[in-house]
């Protein structure tokens, strides 16, 4: 081994008063300190973000319609949650209804689901597992860090000003033309704008980390599985989100000039707007669950203790998902193309189902004759197979022509994109932070708490989710305050999975925060991992390793490799696999 030459402290220890600590995190080019700030900040804005779906829930739970008298004049308001039962509220509840599912989606998506696991658990562990000091450009990730603080500073300006109705998408002519003369709708724009370079900053920062800083010995099919995933998401990062950034630049300056670009009543093309804003969307979906899969990947490795099925096969997986979201944004709108156009993106768009296929059933293979563990992350692993398999099966019908125009803007499509946003990338998130949280913060929580807290969350994500399908089947359109009386009760069930959700994050994060505050000092290595991040201390310290690791065997050689820091008597590997190793 070659030595870095030093042994500092964990990268959690205080650095004497609490304002020296403050300005320590907020000047830091640590990229786990990084990492941590972006997780609490994530995790803040997916309460909010939930919180807003609560409110879009409970007022889902009856339908608003105006009640009139025999004359046929409104007299009141039958169903409205937000505001006095009148006709003048009609139109203002319907608007705080069309804000809070719009706050829901922005939040959601530009704030957590696609920074989560690149910012947060990819920053602090993905240097680790290269056996790096730091990513490729400590300064520069910084810098990502505060570009996401000034961006989500901007959405809470747009919040406080009374929000913006528009959907998450901004599909004008909404967006070019609604509020004029209010700066909110321009606010949330840029929000969305100025988070795109965060993201920009933080795949580049993690391409050059991956080609430049892996230790010795690690060659490109050495890296786990891990690192191919946020490799791959940061490639679409780079490529796709400037195409986002100049869309909502030329839809803020239609607003400010009334030049006509995509609003059609100044002579724009509001067509010409989606085509934009899903060649960059379609492609920041496999952002979102990209890292997601590499997640999985590592808790099926690592708690089954066995060889990823099928590695190469899953490493290029992730770059064949990556270049297929390129050419497929076209089914987001096949009411609005032609028929040949829709005829090629339809067939384009069950090329991702390839590759994606590929990793699942390599997960479960890998699954087969396992010794596994059942624990929190474990769970979740599988939670993620269930669901994350619904998700993409139900894609199927609306990718194909036939079904998706009766399904199309139908709650089928918020049932189905929900079950690969939150049952695939939310799922894989908290295994994740379960997996790695005795290696961030040193301390072990309740395992047997984590686990009912992850049963609850799966009961509640089904109970609400699920029963969409069977209103999108029956016609129930999305994004509608009201509706006829048939869908009442698929309402009130969805409502009451999503107040079982709420339970079960609610008590994840009593059973994280009490580790936190009483939790056992964790291991190095709790679980058996191989990869170099077990390597290290548990919390790690300021420069990772005292000594540059030289890498000797794959990430996912259990039936050749003891676990580090393991006794080999307590992970006994056979003579024979040991001698093979050997000569390899």
């Amino acid at each position: 081994m070659s030595g870095y030459g030093h042994h500092g402290g964990s990268y959690l220890e205080s650095k004497g008063s609490f304002w020296t600590n403050v300005v320590d995190w907020a000047t830091t080019v640590d990229h786990k300190k990084i990492g941590v700030m972006y997780l609490f900040a994530i995790m803040t804005m997916f309460f909010f973000g939930g919180m807003a779906a609560i409110a879009v829930r409970l007022e889902l739970l009856e339908p608003v319609r105006p009640i009139q008298d025999a004359a046929g004049a409104i007299v009141g308001v039958k169903g409205q949650l937000f505001g006095s039962s009148d006709a003048v509220s009609l139109e203002a509840g319907n608007n705080m209804y069309n804000v809070l599912f719009t706050l829901h989606g922005a939040i959601m998506v530009f704030m957590v689901i696609v920074p989560s696991v690149p910012a947060s658990i990819g920053n602090f562990v993905l240097p680790l597992m290269l056996g790096a000091k730091d990513v490729a450009f400590p300064k520069l990730n910084l810098l990502s860090w505060y570009i996401y603080v000034v961006g989500s500073i901007f959405a809470v300006c747009s919040i406080i000003l009374g929000g913006v109705d528009t959907g998450w998408t901004f599909y004008t002519p909404y967006s070019s033309s609604s509020w004029l003369g209010q700066p909110k709708v321009v606010l949330m724009v840029l929000a969305a704008f100025i988070l795109g370079f965060s993201s920009i900053l933080t795949g580049l920062n993690f391409v050059v980390t991956v080609h430049k800083l892996r230790a010795p010995g690690m060659g490109w099919f050495d890296m786990p599985l891990f690192v191919w995933g946020i490799y791959s998401s940061a490639i679409i990062q780079v490529l796709a989100t400037p195409v986002i950034g100049i869309t909502l630049l030329l839809l803020a300056f239609e607003r400010f000039t009334r030049i006509g670009i995509f609003d059609p009543a100044l002579g724009g093309d509001p067509v010409l707007f989606q085509h934009f804003f899903w060649f960059y969307s379609h492609p920041v979906v496999y952002v979102m669950i990209l890292p997601g899969m590499a997640i999985i990947s590592e808790l099926i490795g690592v708690h089954a203790h066995k060889k990823i099925f099928g590695y190469k096969a899953v490493a290029f997986a992730s770059l064949g998902i990556a270049g297929v979201s390129f050419i497929v944004w076209g089914h987001h709108m096949f009411t609005s193309m032609s028929e040949t156009a829709s005829m090629i993106f339809s067939g384009l768009t069950f090329l991702v189902a390839i590759p994606t296929a590929v990793k699942v059933f390599n997960w479960i293979a890998t699954l087969y004759k396992g010794s596994i563990s059942i624990n929190a992350p474990m769970l979740y692993a599988l939670i993620f197979l269930f669901t994350f398999s619904i998700g993409g099966l139900t894609g199927l019908p609306l990718g194909t022509l036939s079904t998706d125009l009766h399904l199309h803007d139908t709650y089928f499509v918020v049932a189905h994109f929900h079950y690969v946003m939150m049952g695939g990338t939310i799922m894989a998130i908290i295994g994740g932070i379960h997996h790695w949280w005795p290696k961030m913060f040193g301390k072990t929580y309740n395992e047997k708490q984590a686990m009912i807290a992850a049963v609850i969350v799966f009961i509640g994500f089904n109970v609400t989710f699920f029963t969409q399908f069977f209103m999108g089947t029956r016609g129930m359109p999305r994004r509608y305050a009201s509706y006829v009386d048939e869908m009442q009760i698929w309402h009130h069930i969805s409502t009451g999975g999503s107040l079982i959700l709420l339970v079960g994050f609610l008590w994840h994060l009593f059973v994280l925060v009490q580790s936190l505050v009483a939790g056992r000092k964790a291991e190095k290595n709790p679980w058996g991992g191989l990869t170099l991040e077990w390597l290290a201390d548990s919390p790690p310290e300021e420069h990772n390793f005292p000594h540059e690791p030289l890498v000797t065997h794959g990430p996912y050689d259990y039936e050749s490799a003891v676990p580090y820091h393991w006794d080999p008597k307590d992970y006994p590997v056979p003579a024979e696999n040991l001698k093979a190793a050997g000569a390899h």
